[in-house]
């Protein structure tokens, strides 16, 4: 399961992979509709604001999940460390894990060429095998790895997609390093996911959207 996401992970392990976020500027960032959600985990609370308007498809397939319940009860199960980059480097993720009594259909992808999203420290991306397989599984970024972003030049097909960013966190970084920093089970996950499985998986005890203020 995810084995591209996994794949195009263990070629994030090299810092030559790694490209540097776009330098912002000096000119005032136009203001996009967003959504806001928190995970309330038992590690802490995480907040995170959707880009509903960037990335529709995504972000309104998230929001689907939290609205039904269906983030109710799931949990953050792995934890990739990167060794290169700003400490901590890497990503969690969590999600329904296909269980047949959460997950929604699939959702056509929507890359960050399209979007204009980047996967940047906090970023939220979705867990797929391949474009257009996303459905209730995601990861959230803890340092810049704009390597996953679509690459049009790229020989591969999997890279000229990348992955479909489709939030960020507002508040709550601290609670996502400290799941980060959890326990590993080395004996846990298969393939190339084996040692980057937590130990004891943190629970999202109820997801929720936040009122428009």
């Amino acid at each position: 399961m995810l084995t591209r996401f996994t794949i195009l992970a263990l070629f994030l392990a090299s810092p030559a992979i790694a490209q540097d976020a776009a330098d912002p500027g000096t000119e005032t960032a136009p203001a996009y509709e967003t959504a806001q959600v928190v995970l309330e985990t038992t590690m802490g609370n995480i907040v995170i604001a959707l880009e509903t308007e960037r990335a529709p498809i995504t972000a309104g397939n998230f929001l689907r999940y939290v609205e039904e319940g269906r983030f109710d009860g799931i949990v953050f199960y792995r934890a990739m460390h990167l060794d290169w980059g700003e400490q901590p480097n890497g990503l969690i993720q969590g999600g329904a894990q296909w269980d047949p009594d959460r997950i929604l259909p699939q959702i056509a992808h929507e890359p960050t060429t399209v979007t204009g999203l980047s996967h940047t420290r906090g970023a939220l991306s979705m867990a797929m095998g391949e474009p257009g397989t996303a459905n209730g599984d995601f990861s959230i970024m803890l340092g810049d790895q704009t390597g996953l972003d679509a690459n049009p030049e790229a020989e591969d097909p999997v890279w000229q997609n990348g992955y479909a960013v489709f939030g960020h966190v507002i508040e709550g970084m601290d609670v996502v390093e400290a799941i980060h920093a959890a326990p590993i089970d080395p004996a846990k996950g298969e393939g190339w996911m084996r040692g980057e499985m937590l130990g004891e998986p943190v629970v999202v005890v109820e997801a929720r959207r936040l009122p428009t203020e």
